[in-house]
């Protein structure tokens, strides 16, 4: 004869409690192992919170600052510029009878006249008329220039109250800064129509040369995990060691003000980028793509000068605990010293532009 429902109850019960049990083990179990075994998606951190969390503190390292895609060697297709900035200049190209909607618009009518391909650019910077309101009858206008010195543009005013928004751009030869170090020069490829505030304070340690203060503190090489073209290997983890030098670009005789986010940007072998919002900075030694376009990128190593960034991850550290994460820091810092270059298209190797 068979049961009767109710004499069925308890084993029914039973068992639907014992599974519920097994599925809450699993999950607890499977988190738990997710949180051990997954790899730090960013393993930086600024001078005033090393003994913080070194992963996404506040999620401004979170997503991809609106250019995710772009590349980081020569600028792809940013053009951004500097609001309430105007330049001066000599103008190749007159505003009042040239007119766009955007500055962006503006911006790459400059670029199409700095091709790097007859010789040095016929336009260098652009100034363009953007707020309806405060420009009126100049709204639109878009004025090419052409600088005397495209490192260090003339400038007519800054401030809320100016109604123009400019930019530089930097031609083949052009906007190449050499961080000095006892282990060679590094020269580096700026970035201003991606980064155009980060590069404008690049420029302004440039005109100090010395800029006491800046230098590499931290150094880890590749490891066994990136290839020497910057490759990660399949199947291996993402550190540590992390593939990258880190440093300071705090300046003792300059004020140093956060830079606002920019061109965030997947990081390549070569990348110079800031850590959150600098003076920190770092420059990689390898691709990493896990790093989700976390940080502003402002500038790339021209390919030669990487055996240089190599011999400094090579030099000798010590241990040191940051946030749960170990690092490499470098016994003795690295003092970097600014100078500018003037090259020809002859002299350089700009398969990263």
């Amino acid at each position: 004869m068979g049961r009767r429902g109710s004499e069925l109850e308890p084993a029914r019960w039973g068992s639907m409690v014992l599974l519920l049990m097994g599925l809450v083990s699993f999950c607890m179990v499977y988190i738990f192992m997710s949180t051990v075994m997954r790899p730090s998606s960013s393993p930086l951190s600024s001078a005033d919170s090393r003994m913080g969390s070194l992963g996404y503190d506040d999620g401004s390292f979170g997503g991809n600052g609106g250019n995710s895609e772009l590349e980081t060697s020569g600028g792809g297709g940013c053009c951004r510029g500097v609001p309430n900035l105007e330049l001066w200049g000599a103008a190749v190209k007159w505003g009042t009878d040239f007119k766009f909607n955007s500055s962006e618009q503006c911006c790459k009518a400059c670029k199409a006249m700095c091709t790097g391909k007859d010789g040095p650019c016929l336009c260098d910077s652009w100034v363009f008329c953007g707020n309806k309101e405060a420009c009126g009858e100049k709204f639109g206008e878009c004025w090419l220039k052409k600088q005397k010195d495209v490192l260090f543009p003339d400038k007519q005013e800054t401030g809320n109250k100016i109604m123009w928004t400019s930019g530089v751009i930097f031609g083949r030869g052009e906007g190449i800064i050499a961080l000095e170090t006892d282990y060679g020069t590094l020269h580096i490829k700026l970035l201003p129509e991606c980064s155009p505030h980060s590069v404008a304070y690049m420029l302004e340690l440039l005109s100090l040369r010395h800029c006491a203060g800046c230098h590499f503190y931290r150094a880890e090489s590749r490891g066994q995990f990136w290839d020497i073209k910057g490759n990660h290997i399949k199947d291996a983890s993402y550190g540590p060691p992390f593939a990258l030098i880190q440093g300071t670009l705090e300046a003792q005789a300059l004020t140093f003000n956060p830079i606002p986010s920019e061109h965030r940007s997947t990081i390549r072998r070569g990348s110079v980028a800031w850590v959150g919002s600098g003076p920190e900075f770092f420059i990689s030694l390898a691709d990493h793509e896990e790093w989700r376009n976390s940080y502003t990128v402002f500038g790339s190593v021209l390919p030669e000068d990487m055996a240089i960034a190599e011999k400094i991850a090579r030099l000798p550290t010590k241990a040191d605990v940051w946030n749960n994460i170990n690092v490499s820091v470098l016994e003795k810092t690295v003092p970097l010293k600014f100078q500018r270059i003037n090259l020809s298209h002859s002299d350089l190797n700009l398969s990263a532009d």
